[in-house]
């Protein structure tokens, strides 16, 4: 039986590394910039981080690199993406590796804001301006009225809030889970059991919820058993949506191996005698 290896911080660089060289054999690219614990942060990389990142393209290029993802799937396959802005996209490799990323044209660099910024790679004379080391805003989903944002966004909530736990941010893990994915199935539960005449409050979710999904509301106490219980809480809702809604094959697979603790067999790199 093959050894198993988990997700390390050099298979999370070589990623990043196999994506700056996919984006130098394209047209219309000019930077690769890595965020947060794969960018200036890289103290905080482990096992449990993602890769996120910014990728500038000159402007005729954008919707290109927003709507396609075969310049990523050239870095390692794929087994889940969808567009969660209008600029960017979560997407998930097979062997287990998440990235969020955002597609940029130079002057929207300028004017976007992140938090410490490496440059991966540029092409010769791009010049790269000075990013503002602040947290960014919230971006504007693309389309939070469809069901398959909603059902996308709860399971990578599900797939973050695991990994936090996993590396010990309970309550980190308890917001991405007991919070933001329950918000996600109550606004999921409102498109299929309310529709138009439905009574969401579109900034509170959580309004009149008892009322408006009896049935629901019977599972609430399994989706928020409270802090150090992220594990119960996500399998709970993992559990609801593949009753209610269509769920990706390829995300919930690897919800599955998290929620089993399965490690996942990488390839090992090749040797060079």
């Amino acid at each position: 039986m093959p050894s198993l290896r988990r997700i390390t911080p050099d298979l999370l660089l070589g990623r990043l590394d196999g994506i700056a060289a996919a984006l130098e054999s394209r047209s219309g690219t000019l930077l690769l910039l890595g965020l947060g614990s794969v960018g200036a942060d890289l103290g905080r990389l482990d096992a449990h981080s993602d890769l996120d990142f910014f990728v500038v393209v000159e402007p005729a290029w954008k919707t290109e690199y927003v709507q396609s993802v075969h310049w990523l799937e050239q870095a390692a396959p794929l087994a889940f993406h969808f567009q969660n802005t209008a600029d960017g996209r979560k997407a998930l490799f097979e062997d287990g590796i998440l990235a969020e990323y955002a597609v940029f044209t130079p002057d929207e660099l300028s004017n976007a804001t992140c938090a410490g910024g490496r440059v991966i790679w540029a092409r010769p004379g791009q010049p790269v301006p000075a990013l503002r080391e602040r947290p960014a805003p919230a971006p504007v989903s693309l389309d939070p009225a469809s069901l398959d944002w909603q059902v996308n966004e709860a399971l990578t909530n599900l797939l973050v809030g695991l990994h936090r736990e996993a590396r010990g941010e309970k309550l980190s893990a308890q917001r991405f889970v007991q919070g933001y994915a329950v918000d996600r199935v109550l606004t999921i539960a409102s498109l299929l059991f309310e529709g138009d005449a439905g009574q969401r409050d579109p900034f509170a979710p959580e309004r009149r919820a008892e009322v408006r999904f009896p049935t629901l509301a019977a599972d609430f106490a399994a989706m928020m058993p409270g802090y150090g219980h992220t594990r119960a809480a996500a399998q709970a809702i993992l559990n609801w949506l593949r009753v209610h809604a269509p769920v990706p094959a390829g995300l919930t697979r690897e919800l599955d191996r998290l929620l089993a603790g399965v490690e996942v067999e990488h390839p090992r790199p090749p040797v060079n005698w």
